[in-house]
């Protein structure tokens, strides 16, 4: 009777242990998810900003900043150009801002790049170029349109694309990254790259349902550095296939080139406070939810330099083109004397010439829009030379409107 007693007991504590241990394991797997950083940030209703370096010999040869906002499938991203100059926290002396990058030890070049653009990193992804060649392998190559036919013959090396849309495999990949033209200008490199960004997310979005596959998942995961679970990043590139690569425009860090100490460094323009306010611009946009598709629209902008100041015109338009205008004319305005900023609607829209308007804080507003009767009568009363014109008056001083 005791054995049966000592038995039913075991049983009992058995029994108990397992409602335990599986009770624990729903705890612990319900809290993993919970905590998951990329479920905490889609269910808190914030921008995931995830940086990615395409890396060469131990440095970043590329670095881009993507923010993407689940509720409206918007998505902006920013050039990090290596050779940006600033004060380096870590070591409190100027210097380039991959100067502490380490593909090792990510966080010093991460706290950098958040100090440059205002911003939290969220998770970072890390391709050195044989593991980005591999990459664009396992994904059946990048899809580009290359807009000039490029031939160079050197000793012992190749470089040969065909003009038009083309498929680059691994080896044509690296090549696409690497080569440079005699005399090419930098940003004409640097463009070329940030089309192959682009071409890239476009297909790791296009192939996410086979990334999953598990044969795919452990053939992917030695190409990425990364801090990321395989769960997070399945889940980020799910996020990451939602964004429409066509209307996404990719924005650098801009600024003025200097030489100090026999280096070339690039100061962001007033003391980066430009670039943040890009940003903060860039979130806004991509945040907010207008009616139709006036958020995916780039709009056209006149600049002309109603002063006597040389060359404002064009600094104004870089300005401009930074909060991703495109700006398609420059010029003098009918006088130099122009006493106050001035701003042309031809939109028609107060919200988006506001919008516009707050770059500069120019409160001198004038709508020239045609009126919706002309519209339908096929009327055309006001010449339509862009969506906004500019006139650039005394009261700027290069970056406001001062009202002086």
């Amino acid at each position: 009777m005791r054995g049966r007693q000592t038995k039913t007991d075991a049983s009992i504590f058995l029994l108990a242990a397992i409602v335990v241990l599986l009770g624990a394991g729903v705890f612990f797997t319900v809290m993993a998810l919970r905590q998951d950083p990329i479920e905490e940030a889609l269910s808190g209703d914030r921008v995931i900003n995830t940086l990615f370096v395409f890396e060469a010999e131990g440095k970043p040869l590329a670095s881009y900043v993507l923010m993407y906002y689940s509720r409206t499938k918007r998505a902006a991203v920013f050039d990090i150009p290596g050779e940006v100059g600033l004060i380096i926290r870590r070591i409190n002396r100027l210097d380039r801002i991959d100067t502490v990058y380490d593909p090792l030890r990510i966080t010093p070049f991460e706290s950098e790049v958040e100090a440059l653009l205002g911003i939290d990193i969220n998770f970072s992804l890390i391709f050195d170029l044989p593991g980005l060649g591999k990459m664009a392998d396992l994904i059946e190559g990048v899809e580009l349109f290359i807009p000039v036919a490029v031939s160079v013959y050197e000793p012992d090396n190749l470089i040969l694309f065909p003009s038009g849309i083309t498929r680059l495999d691994g080896d044509k990949v690296l090549s696409f990254l690497t080569y440079r033209l005699p005399d090419e200008d930098g940003d004409v490199v640097s463009f070329r790259r940030q089309r192959f960004f682009l071409g890239f997310i476009k297909r790791l979005g296009e192939k996410n349902g086979i990334l999953k596959n598990p044969a795919m998942l452990q053939a992917v995961q030695p190409l990425i550095k990364t801090g990321m679970n395989q769960h997070t990043r399945i889940r980020l590139f799910e996020e990451l296939s939602n964004i429409d690569t066509d209307r996404m425009a990719v924005q650098t860090v801009g600024g003025n080139y200097r030489e100090v100490s026999g280096q070339m460094f690039l100061f962001p323009y007033y003391d980066g406070s430009l670039i943040k306010e890009i940003v903060r611009q860039s979130l806004g946009a991509m945040i907010r939810q207008v009616e139709g598709s006036l958020t995916e629209r780039v709009f056209t902008v006149e600049v002309l330099n109603g002063t006597g100041v040389a060359g404002l015109a064009g600094r104004t338009a870089e300005l401009l083109r930074g909060f991703g205008y495109d700006v398609i004319s420059i010029g003098n305005a009918d006088r130099s004397d122009y006493e106050a900023t001035e701003i042309i609607d031809r939109f028609g829209s107060a919200e988006v010439a506001q919008i516009f308007a707050e770059i500069i804080r120019c409160t001198n507003i004038r709508s020239e829009a045609a009126a919706p009767e002309e519209l339908n009568m096929g009327l055309q009363t006001v010449e339509y030379r862009s969506d906004f014109t500019l006139i650039i008056g005394g009261d700027f001083n290069g970056r406001y409107v001062t009202g002086e």
